[in-house]
């Protein structure tokens, strides 16, 4: 009977404990026989729920064929079938999640090699969990207190001016005082009784040199500093490649490569500071309750990782290969189109896939690179695709895509390689950009910016210097002061402002508006923090 009640994703409820058992998980799932009699007891009137593409569909959401990698913002990567029936199955039970994580420890350092290992809400919270544990081992009188650490006596945390980026956000979320250090005598002497950890973000920048992970490692062991390392993106090696360098800890991102949950992560490696990482993990109340991670998430974490473990690497990626040898082919038929394949993985363990490099000239064929990925992100079916530089390889012509095919589902391979072909094979005449107009005005002087944010406002201050059509300048925020830099083509002002990550933070102001007299207005493009509006007002005698 229970064969026939099957899950969203077509799965039986038999066939989730039979997979879950395959993977050694039949532990985890004790009573599986009668699991689904509660449900059956309840069991009304049947509901109509929205599947596949209708789910988003209904609400207005367009579905989207990812040939572009494993980026959070559309959606990671997709769950394999196993661990969506693991999650689905560990649903229906309940345990301990303490007895459950203990378990789940063994289980990854069966699996990774590791000490030990512990699963998050993601590879952000495995950085955070790290960092707490780092700071306040798995004590709750001070658990409770963060990120407030006045008193602590850990409370630093240093971090390689190579490996400052957005997410060490999730070191300093836990209070810490982020001290910087760019050569092996500097961090010799950061090193100190306040330093809890170091940071240091897994790229291809920190594989060799005085500040290499090797090295840092060593300067670190004698002071007893552990060493965390952020490999969110990058597949898992086993042996761990980084525990091997001399890391204590490294944290993974469960939704991209492994094809885990989207929202969980893993963190391998010394015992005790794991253990105590999870004590700084919800359910345990404090600041990291909002890192809940469920009993479905950890299930379906020790799935992938032993899906991963176990698969077969080079099939997995041959499949690949085949996916982006169709699309490739396809484009290649369009005459004056070049496509290069890279079938052999590159040194960089993130976002490891076979890329498909595309090239023409633009007065050829009509269209740019960005214009024809625009046309395919916004056309139907939607497609997001990696990038409109052209990729690696050295191949003819001024203008191209760059597609990947490791998040690509069996069959989405077609369906690109057509809208490809259709989108660079049709009939257009190139549209040069009008020339600019002569400015309307000059914007020289010190102008007064109220933004309206989503939910607040805000006032900045711009110090403009006009020659010409050139602007530049400088950008006064709430906090920081960045260089500024823009045009003006008739009444048309844009102005663009950036903070890098250099800072570990990454903040992107594009002011695009019409100049009237003394006032500047218009829309303000934040990248990742959407949009707001602005109007600006020239100071009295700037």
């Amino acid at each position: 009977m229970d064969d026939m009640m099957s899950s969203p994703g077509g799965w039986s409820r038999r066939q989730m404990f039979r997979a879950a058992k395959a993977l050694g998980f039949g532990a985890l799932v004790p009573g599986a026989a009668h699991a689904t009699q509660p449900a059956a007891r309840a069991a009304g009137a049947p509901v109509s729920t929205p599947t596949g593409r209708d789910l988003y569909t209904a609400l207005g959401v367009r579905p989207i064929i990812n040939a572009r990698g494993t980026l959070t913002i559309i959606g990671g990567s997709m769950e394999l079938p196993e661990v969506r029936a693991a999650k689905a199955a560990a649903n229906q039970l309940y345990v301990n999640l303490e007895e459950l994580m203990e378990a789940a420890g063994a289980r990854l350092s069966e699996l990774t090699g590791a000490e030990w290992g512990m699963v998050s809400s993601g590879c952000a919270a495995a950085m955070s969990h790290a960092t707490a544990a780092c700071v306040a081992g798995g004590n709750p009188d001070l658990h409770v207190r963060l990120p407030d650490l006045r008193g602590f006596r850990k409370s630093e945390v240093i971090i390689p001016g190579h490996s400052r980026n957005v997410y060490d956000a999730s070191v300093r979320a836990v209070g810490v005082t982020v001290v910087e250090a760019n050569t092996p005598e500097e961090l010799a002497l950061a090193i100190g009784p306040k330093t809890a950890m170091i940071y240091v973000f897994a790229n291809p920048r920190n594989e060799s040199g005085p500040m290499s992970l090797e090295a840092i490692a060593q300067v670190a062991k004698p002071h007893g500093v552990p060493v965390l390392v952020d490999a969110a993106a990058e597949i898992l090696t086993v042996p761990n490649i980084h525990l091997q360098r001399g890391a204590t800890l490294v944290a993974y991102s469960g939704g991209k490569i492994l094809r885990g949950p989207q929202s969980a992560g893993v963190l391998l490696g010394r015992k005790d500071l794991i253990k105590a990482a999870w004590i700084h993990s919800a359910p345990h109340h404090g600041y990291a309750r909002a890192m809940k991670i469920g009993r479905e998430e950890v299930v379906g974490m020790l799935v992938a990782i032993e899906r991963w473990v176990k698969g077969d690497r080079a099939a997995e990626w041959a499949a690949w290969v085949r996916q982006a040898e169709v699309i490739a082919a396809a484009a290649e038929r369009v005459p004056g189109v070049t496509a290069v394949l890279a079938r052999e993985p590159w040194e960089d363990r993130s976002n490891r896939s076979p890329r498909v490099t595309i090239r023409w000239t633009a007065a050829q064929i009509g269209l740019t690179g960005q214009q024809a990925a625009d046309i395919l992100y916004d056309e139907e079916p939607r497609i997001a695709i990696g990038g409109a530089s052209g990729g690696r390889e050295n191949v003819p012509g001024d203008t191209g895509i760059a597609l990947t095919t490791s998040m690509l589902a069996p069959g989405d391979e077609q369906i690109v390689a057509e809208r490809v072909r259709t989108v660079l094979s049709a009939k257009r005449t190139l549209t040069e950009p009008p020339p600019p107009a002569a400015p309307a005005g000059d914007v020289t002087g010190q102008w007064q910016v109220e933004i309206t944010f989503a939910a607040t406002r805000a006032t900045h201050v711009l110090q403009l210097r006009q020659q010409g059509a050139k602007v530049e300048g400088a950008h006064q925020g709430d906090f920081l002061t960045r260089d500024l830099s823009g045009t003006v083509s008739g009444s048309r002002v844009t102005l663009t402002s950036r903070v890098t990550e250099r800072t570990g933070d990454a903040l992107n102001y594009r002011f695009t508006g019409e100049l009237s007299g003394d006032t500047l207005s218009g829309t303000l493009d934040l990248g990742e923090y959407r949009s707001a509006t602005w109007t600006a007002r020239r100071a009295t005698g700037g």
